[in-house]
C-alpha cells in the first residue's frame, strides 16, 4: 500500500515542485522585466529634464541677444521658451520626486512658462517688451544656465557611479538612506539654489496665478463665538428657541472661520452656515431640507431669490445665468453698480423649485472682491462703436455694460454681448475703450434658462 501510494505522490510532488520553480521564474523574470521598464523610463525622463532645461536656457539667451525692438524674434523666442519649459515640468513628472522637496524648483519653472506664455501670445506692435520684463529675462537667463550645471553634475555623477533611479525610489521610502543618494543630494541642492532666487516681478497676470488669497487679507474685528450665534439666528430667521452650535475652523492659519449649526425645535431640519473669523461676514449657507417636486418656474425663483438678497442685506444684485438640475435651480448673481454688471463679485443661490426657497448660499468670492463704489470710468466707445467689431455672423440677443477681469487679471470695463454664432450660445465681453476681445465665453445648453 505504501509503495503504491509513494509510486502516486512522489512524481505528483515532483511535478508541483518543478511548476513552482518554472513560475517563480517566470514571477522574477517578468518582475525584472518591469524593473528594467521603469528604470529605463527614469533614465530617459532625467536625460530628457537636463537637455530641455539647457535648451531653456539657450532661448532665453537667443530671445537677449536681439534687437530690442525686434518683436517677431522676441514672440518667437519666448513662444520656445514656454515650449521647453512646459517640456522639463512633464519631465519631472515622470520622476519618482513626489517625498523629495523639489517644490520650489518646480513653481519656479511653472512662472517661468505662465511669464513667457503671457508675454508671448500678446501684440508687440501694441504691447512690446518692458524694461522690466527684459530685467526678468536676463536674470532667467544666469538662474537656468546655474540649474541647467547643477542638473549636468547629478547627471554624470549618477552615470560615473551607476547610479539606478530605481535606487532613490528606495532612498526615498528609507528616511536613513536618504541623505546618501548623490541623486537625491543633488536634486535637493538644486532646490535651495533656487529657493535663494530673489522673487521677480512677474507682472499681475503672472502674479495673480500664485496669490495666495487669505481670509485675513480681508480686515476687520475679529468676531466672538456669541456674534456668529446672533448673526446665524438672524440670517437663517430661526427664532430665539432655536439652538446653535459653533464651531472654529482654522484656527492661527490664513483661513479662520465659524461654522454655526442652526437646528429647529425638532431637530429634523438644520441650517449650516460658514462666517469669517475677521468681520463675521457670511461665506455660504445651507438648508438641508428634502426638495420635493418642482411647482415654481426658474423665471420665478430668480424674482424669489432677487427679494431674498435684498431681504438679507444685498440690495443691488442681479441675475446674470440660471440653470435648472431636477427640482432645484441654481442662479448666478453680481453686484450691479448704475447698470454696470461688477462680475468679480459673484455670489450663487440656490433654490428649492418646489417652495422657491433659498436652500444655498455660496459668496466667497463676493466677500473676498467686494468694494463699495467702485471707480468706474466713461466708455470711450459708444455702443454702436464697440458693434463693429463684433463678428458679422453673430446674432446679438443682448447687450450690457460688464466690469470683469481680464486675463492679464486687470479689472476693466467691457461691453457684454450675448448671442449666437455658428448655431452656438456665446457672451463676448470687449473693450469699452478700444474694442479688443477680452474674453469669450461658451453658453452650454442646460434645462434652465439664461436671465438676460
Amino acid at each position: 500500500m505504501y509503495k503504491r501510494l509513494s509510486a502516486v505522490m512522489f512524481p505528483l510532488t515532483a511535478l508541483l515542485l518543478i511548476g513552482a520553480l518554472v513560475w517563480g521564474y517566470q514571477e522574477n523574470q517578468e518582475k525584472n522585466a518591469i524593473l528594467i521598464k521603469a528604470e529605463n523610463q527614469y533614465q530617459r525622463a532625467f536625460h530628457d529634464l537636463s537637455y530641455h532645461v539647457e535648451r531653456l536656457h539657450g532661448e532665453l539667451g537667443n530671445t537677449l541677444a536681439v534687437n530690442s525692438a525686434s518683436n517677431g524674434m522676441h514672440r518667437k523666442g519666448l513662444v520656445n521658451v514656454w515650449r521647453m519649459t512646459s517640456e522639463a515640468q512633464n519631465e519631472i513628472n515622470q520622476l519618482p520626486l513626489t517625498l523629495l522637496p523639489f517644490s520650489k524648483t518646480e513653481e519656479f519653472l511653472s512662472k517661468i512658462s505662465n511669464f513667457s506664455y503671457k508675454a508671448g501670445i500678446r501684440d508687440f506692435a501694441k504691447k512690446p517688451l518692458t524694461e522690466g520684463e527684459l530685467n526678468n529675462l536676463k536674470a532667467l537667463y544666469k538662474n537656468s544656465g546655474e540649474i541647467s550645471k547643477e542638473l549636468q553634475d547629478v547627471q554624470n555623477k549618477a552615470i560615473a557611479s551607476r547610479l539606478r533611479w530605481m535606487d532613490v525610489e528606495t532612498a526615498l521610502a528609507t528616511e536613513n538612506k536618504a541623505e546618501d543618494n548623490s541623486i537625491i543630494d543633488g536634486f535637493k541642492s538644486v532646490d535651495k539654489r533656487v529657493e535663494g532666487y530673489p522673487e521677480l516681478d512677474w507682472g499681475p497676470s503672472v502674479a495673480s496665478i500664485y496669490d495666495k488669497r487669505s481670509v485675513k487679507m480681508l480686515g476687520g474685528t475679529p468676531v466672538s463665538v456669541e456674534d456668529i450665534k446672533r448673526k446665524a439666528i438672524k440670517f437663517a430667521n430661526a427664532g430665539s428657541n432655536a439652538k446653535v452650535d459653533v464651531k472654529e475652523n482654522g484656527k492661527n492659519t490664513e483661513w479662520p472661520s465659524y461654522t454655526a449649526t442652526v437646528s429647529g425645535s425638532n431637530n429634523k431640519q438644520t441650517i449650516s452656515m460658514d462666517f469669517t473669523k475677521n468681520g463675521g461676514l457670511l461665506i455660504s449657507y445651507y438648508d438641508n431640507r428634502e426638495v420635493g417636486p418642482a411647482k415654481v418656474s426658474i423665471e420665478e425663483a430668480v424674482t424669489k431669490a432677487e427679494q431674498f438678497l435684498k431681504k438679507k442685506g444685498y440690495p443691488h444684485m442681479t441675475a446674470v445665468s440660471a440653470d435648472r438640475y431636477d427640482n432645484i435651480g441654481n442662479l448666478t448673481f453680481v453686484t450691479n453698480q448704475n447698470d454696470v454688471l461688477i462680475y468679480p463679485e459673484k455670489m450663487t443661490i440656490r433654490m428649492g423649485l418646489d417652495t422657491g426657497s433659498t436652500i444655498g448660499f455660496e459668496a466667497s468670492e463676493y466677500v473676498n472682491e467686494h468694494k463699495d463704489n467702485r471707480k468706474i470710468p466713461k466708455p470711450k466707445l459708444t455702443l454702436a462703436e464697440a458693434k463693429k467689431f463684433l463678428n458679422s455672423d453673430f446674432k446679438e440677443r443682448y447687450h450690457r455694460m460688464a466690469w470683469i477681469k481680464n486675463e492679464d487679471s486687470v479689472e476693466v470695463l467691457t461691453y457684454e454681448f450675448g448671442g449666437e454664432v455658428n448655431g452656438t450660445q456665446y457672451r463676448i465681453y470687449l473693450n469699452a475703450d478700444d474694442g479688443i476681445e477680452e474674453s469669450v465665453e461658451e453658453i452650454r445648453a442646460s434645462s434652465g434658462s439664461e436671465k438676460k
